[in-house]
């Protein structure tokens, strides 16, 4: 709602409040910022964007709330072209929840560097998910264009965390999912 409108909605509010005898003055002003303040304020589970995206500004998300990927796991989406017009890369957090595993996948054309900042992660890799490689909170790790992989969270009572940073700069375009050679 924008505040124009929210400012003509609380008018309107505190007119018919006024007219009923048994409210108090105190509760009419009480409701009234009450109201004003959760119409001012933004979702919590809104995306803000601060800056322009014009290539001359600096630009900050703010993401509450995780989106579901096309690896079935759930990230928050950060920089990428569709957030900040960004031109050659994409920078996301992504949770792999307790017991947890993402769908075998590739990125298709695209180097993918991913910082876990908690948890145990083993990364499935190869042509038939045959290799592996077990990575701890801490561990930089350099996922090569196209290779198939799958991350599976370690534990389950903790879900594991990563900051990955890739140059697909619209994120899950270039996302193909793997289906293993048998």
């Amino acid at each position: 709602m924008t505040q124009p409108v929210a400012c003509r909605f609380i008018l309107q509010l505190r007119y018919i409040l006024a007219r009923h005898d048994r409210v108090s003055d105190m509760r009419n002003t009480l409701l009234v910022s009450l109201i004003f303040a959760a119409l001012a304020a933004p979702a919590a589970s809104e995306t803000a964007i601060m800056g322009e995206r014009d290539g001359k500004d600096i630009v900050t998300v703010r993401v509450d709330e995780a989106t579901r990927s096309r690896q079935a796991l759930p990230f928050f989406p950060g920089i990428s072209t569709k957030t900040v017009g960004s031109k050659g890369l994409s920078l996301l957090k992504v949770v792999i929840p307790p017991g947890g595993k993402a769908e075998a996948h590739i990125h298709k054309g695209h180097e993918s560097a991913i910082y876990l900042l908690q948890g145990r992660v083993e990364t499935r890799y190869g042509e038939r998910l045959e290799k592996s490689i077990v990575n701890v909170a801490g561990d930089f790790i350099f996922i090569p264009p196209d290779v198939p992989h799958q991350p599976v969270n370690l534990s389950d009572s903790e879900a594991a965390i990563a900051i990955v940073a890739r140059t697909d700069w619209n994120e899950q375009e270039n996302v193909i999912l793997y289906l293993e050679k048998k």
